[in-house]
């Protein structure tokens, strides 16, 4: 393919866990012809690894608040009036407890935005990329089909995000669930639990986790997320081969790797990499620690406040005066007894993807440490 007929791309969120290692997949691979990277913030205050380094200095940067959409017309706007030819949205909300407001404006307004543009200016893909925590409880490996019934407010309004996207008339759309995503440099969800191992390895203690071993806490690494999209894209410019318009008319399809990752299997990574003894104190005593909204929030400020204290001692006698965004910190909702589990059968099945990381293992986990300690965050 020459160079005139890579596609252009439009990454929006560009700075963002998802979106940067996005740009630095489609710009060492040399896929298109251009790329424009879009955030609200600046590369300077973003802490960017060094492997973004020059991504940042060979590709576009537009500083912009795509939820505001005179913001959008301006970012759309090409020399010559062409478009975009592919735009993916790795913006939104992701952190826990945040107010309705804001959870509206990053994850709903912003996408809608992006999205009417899209349509009104002929754009070939717009690729959403939404939550797996949009099913509701009930049996493990939810399919694209299964009931939605969101059970954290970041995820209620991904899907109304989702919903809101189907009505856009013209829009060449796709929607992608992802599973928790993971590898170098994360700061979400497995991140938390390696920070706790670190602690409780420091303390010699064992690490206690409510629940149960088999509450589901599905993965998929980032590479296989970039990977992944970039795929959905050139299936759908293809004619989306094996697409039923049974299922609908947006093609929309669960990320996750192969693995089924649970608690316990995370438990048994994180005793072999830190050696030490993980347990679980079991669905009946959990039940009770977080019977009540009270319970719940005494509980997470108990296991904030034995957790943090000893994190911090170990930052200062590491000498690290700027962590990071890694931390123990146990946020209200992650203390919920839903599993995330979901089925990536038809997204294997209908465009022929095949994960290049199947399951989480050690050496993932470790290479998370790695990263952290490259960017002076480990202690």
């Amino acid at each position: 393919m020459t160079e005139s007929e890579k596609p252009s791309v439009l990454i929006i969120g560009g700075l963002g866990y998802l979106g940067r290692w996005l740009a630095y997949y489609i710009y060492t691979n040399k896929l298109a012809s251009d790329i424009l990277i879009v955030d609200k913030l600046l590369p300077q205050l973003a802490s960017l690894a060094p492997e973004f380094d020059e991504v940042c200095q060979n590709v576009q940067f537009q500083q912009a608040d795509m939820s505001r959409e005179h913001s959008v017309r301006k970012v759309f706007e090409r020399e010559g009036g062409s478009t975009f030819d592919f735009v993916f949205n790795c913006a939104g909300e992701t952190k826990y407890g945040q107010t309705d407001g804001t959870y509206q404006e990053k994850n709903v307004d912003l996408p809608v935005a992006c999205a009417k543009e899209a349509a009104r200016r002929g754009v070939k893909l717009f690729v959403e990329l939404s939550e797996g925590r949009v099913y509701g409880d009930g049996p493990d490996g939810k399919t694209e089909t299964d009931e939605l019934k969101p059970w954290l407010p970041l995820a209620r309004f991904k899907l109304e995000a989702e919903k809101e996207l189907q009505k856009i008339e013209g829009l060449n759309l796709v929607i992608l669930r992802l599973a928790n995503a993971y590898g170098p440099y994360s700061s979400k969800s497995i991140s938390t639990a390696i920070c706790h191992a670190r602690v409780y390895q420091f303390l010699q203690e064992s690490m206690n986790l409510l629940w149960t071993e088999n509450l589901k806490v599905n993965t998929v690494h980032i590479s296989d997320v970039n990977r992944a999209i970039w795929h959905v894209a050139q299936w759908y410019v293809a004619g989306k081969e094996n697409w039923n318009e049974a299922w609908g008319t947006t093609p929309t399809f669960n990320i996750v790797d192969d693995g089924d990752t649970s608690q316990g299997s995370i438990a048994e990574i994180v005793e072999e990499v830190f050696d030490v003894k993980v347990q679980f104190v079991g669905k009946i005593i959990s039940q009770y620690a977080t019977r009540s909204n009270k319970a719940i929030e005494e509980a997470v400020n108990d296991a904030n406040e034995e957790i943090l204290g000893p994190w911090d001692d170990l930052l200062d006698q590491a000498g690290i005066t700027r962590p990071g965004p890694i931390t123990p910190f146990i946020e209200l909702e992650q203390l919920k007894d839903s599993d995330l589990s979901l089925d990536g059968t038809r997204f294997k099945n209908v465009t022929g993807f095949k994960y290049d990381v199947p399951k989480m293992n050690t050496a993932m986990i470790e290479g998370m440490v790695e990263s952290y300690k490259r960017m002076n965050w480990w202690p």
